[in-house]
């Protein structure tokens, strides 16, 4: 076999992402609408009133705003309501579907079916089936909590979140949203303490808006998630080991064209990526999912799917939805979707914008700021206990997004930096100045100003109160804020999470200051303004409306005494504070300091072991693909040399030289590789801990980048018939 048969498998595969069919779908049509199929595979509020009594629809929908307890007479209930609606869907089995501390979603599937002492085929679903099933906890990360024999843990049944129906080709299971409890009751998942961030800060901004005499109910959280994603062609995907293993190429020279002409962002969508967004929307509309958004992202083959805004728990289950259905559609149509938040080298990565709110019971948004933001001093309250939120506690922001992946997106002139900061816009800004400096801003222009574009038949149209910051990491986009910090892989719950804990902290501080005022005797309005200049002073340090990339905003940030803490393991630290601590056991987001203390152990065990597989995976490709490449052609190349030497009685200079340079970068690529496999061998003697992680976070990736840049360097001259692994080009413009 001829040694340039390597790169075959490589040129059938671009071959074949340039031949493939498009999959066809049965969607919406004239016969049936997207509001007939919106929610069909969920047992929503409107499936439950046709078999349930008003009442007990009634005491669901309360219990997925203030939670509480779900008697076992009304589990029994449901549980036979949702059997025969599932059933009668042709599901077969069901399962308890939650949310461990992998990043991703965990289930078991129990079939409806038993038998009776006759062995007669029954269908069974009860209430306790329902509320509790119990998987093998020991087998889920717990950060030292459960020990292997401790195997005992509770999946428990979150009735604020619709069940519904996962469709395969054979067949449907009843799927069921719930929590990941331990024996002992600590939470095990990352829903838990976010359904528990979601309740006391319900608490403090409903007791704000009581001493602000603007009485409600309860205060929803609103998110919505704007999820970004690579999509390539999957054959393609399966000749590149790194991307199965690790999710990101750790190898890879830029192509020529990358994003440099900005051609790729909002461009028409790729007929392959198009059809396959339509299929993972129609699916996605079946489960309630209202995806609103689709189009392209800045890099090529990057793209961006969003969501109408949902209340916070729901928001965080349908972005779990939408990447388990990305993938698995994606695969129906000879895709696959990297949902990593840096793939590609020297290209943008991928985030996942957090778009979050607050609303009262009536659907009042608390952010908007109406026509005249400066006399709104609920709007005005509610937007300084944000901004003291990112000021009092930015380092639990930071700790939310702080996973691998993104480490090599912040700070690199595509994603926010580490430090974090507010952008609030020019109108409000100048609202908050006159705040702080005891003055009242004129209502004159602040919401009148128009864009007169003087184009016959373009109608003038209202300018909004602020620009955007695309650069900023938590900035007001006019009636909520954006998290733009979050890595596109993780799930959302952790961060908001913590920004539920922060603002709950920020409101509870202010309502004391609040409350202490009007027994003073102050007015409640001078109160109430008193409370929001001083939270705006107090945190006039992290508001920041310019350029967040520009290194000088670095320095400025320093100066300002605000952190930047730039890799994972140096943000992770930060949950072992006491002030941290004392947080989330006081607002009862975790029961107790050793509940806190095992997620830092899972998220920096998780740390060391993802970049593990990223430097083994290297490791691999160096000694198997590109080395023996490399050498290949360095004998052919020798050899060339040769024979010409042998007809002119000496080797052309010039090609003698080149060809020294070439294998000194060989030699130098054993040399990386050498070095390579010390760094890997040091990482597993030091283990799984902070001092692995601080380890691999400054010299093992050093080491991995020296010999990335040599093999990288080989790529652009090794003969292409020889290089076996598709190279960028291929991956990001094949479709």
């Amino acid at each position: 076999m001829s040694q340039y048969s390597r790169a075959y498998p490589r040129y059938s595969a671009v071959l074949a992402s340039k031949q493939r069919s498009i999959p066809t779908f049965k969607g919406v049509d004239d016969v049936c609408s997207s509001a007939d199929v919106f929610g069909c595979d969920t047992f929503n509020y409107h499936e439950m009133s046709k078999t349930l009594p008003d009442s007990d629809v009634k005491l669901l929908k309360e219990y997925a705003v203030m939670g509480g307890e779900i008697s076992l007479e009304l589990a029994n209930r449901v549980a036979l309501a949702v059997k025969q609606w599932a059933t009668a869907k042709g599901a077969t089995h069901y399962t308890h579907w939650f949310q461990p501390q992998t990043e991703s979603t965990a289930e078991k599937h129990d079939a409806f079916l038993n038998v009776d002492v006759g062995m007669k085929a029954i269908e069974k679903f009860t209430g306790e089936l329902l509320v509790r099933q119990e998987p093998d906890a020991s087998s889920f990360p717990s950060g030292g909590r459960r020990a292997t024999f401790e195997a005992r843990g509770y999946t428990v049944w979150d009735a604020s979140s619709f069940m519904f129906l996962a469709s395969t080709e054979n067949g449907k299971t009843l799927t069921i949203p719930s929590l990941f409890i331990s024996y002992s009751g600590e939470a095990l998942d990352t829903k838990t303490p976010l359904l528990r961030s979601i309740r006391c800060l319900n608490q403090e901004a409903v007791k704000a808006l009581s001493l602000m005499e603007d009485e409600t109910s309860y205060v929803t959280v609103n998110c919505g998630p704007e999820q970004e994603f690579f999509v390539i062609d999957a054959a393609l995907y399966n000749l590149r080991p790194d991307l199965v293993l690790a999710g990101k190429t750790v190898l890879g020279a830029p192509p020529q064209k990358g994003q440099q002409l900005d051609d790729h962002y909002f461009g028409p969508i790729n007929a392959r990526v198009i059809n396959m967004m339509m299929e993972v929307e129609h699916e996605l509309m079946r489960l309630g999912v209202p995806i609103k958004t689709r189009h392209n992202e800045v890099a090529p083959s990057q793209f961006e799917m969003a969501p109408v805004y949902e209340e916070a728990n729901i928001a965080a289950d349908h972005n779990r939805l939408l990447m388990a259905v990305l993938r698995k559609v994606a695969q129906k149509h000879n895709l696959a979707v990297l949902f990593h938040e840096k793939p590609f080298a020297e290209l943008n990565g991928s985030g996942k914008h957090l778009n979050w709110s607050l609303s009262k019971d009536d659907g009042t948004n608390l952010l908007q700021p109406g026509d005249k933001p400066q006399e709104n001093i609920r709007f005005l309250y509610f937007l300084a206990a944000a901004v003291k939120a990112v000021h009092d506690n930015g380092d639990l922001l930071r700790v939310s997004v702080a996973v691998p992946g993104n480490d090599f997106r912040m700070g690199s002139n595509e994603a926010p930096p580490a430090v974090m900061s507010v952008f609030l816009g020019e109108t409000l800004s100048k609202v908050v100045s006159n705040l702080k400096a005891g003055k009242r801003m004129s209502s004159e222009g602040s919401s009148s100003d128009t864009i007169d574009l003087d184009i016959a038949k373009i109608p003038v149209i209202d300018k909004d109160n602020t620009d955007r910051n695309r650069t900023s990491p938590f900035a007001f986009t006019g009636n909520k804020f954006e998290f733009r910090a979050l890595g596109s892989s993780q799930s959302i719950s952790i961060p908001i999470t913590y920004l539920n804990a922060a603002i709950t902290q920020s409101l509870c501080d202010m309502n004391t200051y609040l409350e202490a005022k009007l027994a003073g005797g102050a007015s409640r309005d001078q109160a109430v303004l008193d409370t929001v200049v001083k939270a705006f002073v107090d945190s006039q340090a992290v508001c920041f409306d310019g350029d967040s990339y520009d290194v000088e905003w670095e320095k400025e940030a320093s100066k300002r005494g605000l952190s930047n803490l730039r890799t994972t393991p140096e943000a992770l630290e930060v949950l072992t504070h006491d002030n941290v601590v004392d947080l989330f056991v006081r607002l009862g987001i975790m029961s107790h300091k050793q509940e806190i203390m095992a997620r830092y152990n899972v998220f920096m065990e998780r740390y060391v072991k993802l970049r593990l597989i990223e430097l083994e995976v290297a490791q691999e490709l160096l000694l198997t693909q590109v080395y023996p490449a490399a050498l290949s052609y360095q004998q052919s190349w020798a050899s060339s040399l040769s024979a010409v030497a042998g007809v002119l009685g000496r080797p052309p200079s010039a090609q003698k030289k080149e060809f020294e340079g070439y294998v000194s970068s060989v030699d130098a690529l054993s040399s990386a590789m050498q070095e390579l496999g010390g760094v890997i061998a040091k990482v597993y003697k030091l283990g799984d801990g902070k001092e692995a992680a601080e380890y691999i976070a400054s010299e093992a990736l050093e080491a991995l980048d020296r010999a990335r840049a040599l093999a990288d360097k080989l790529e652009t001259v090794v003969e292409d018939g020889l290089w076996a692994l598709p190279r960028y080009r291929e991956l990001l413009f094949s479709l």
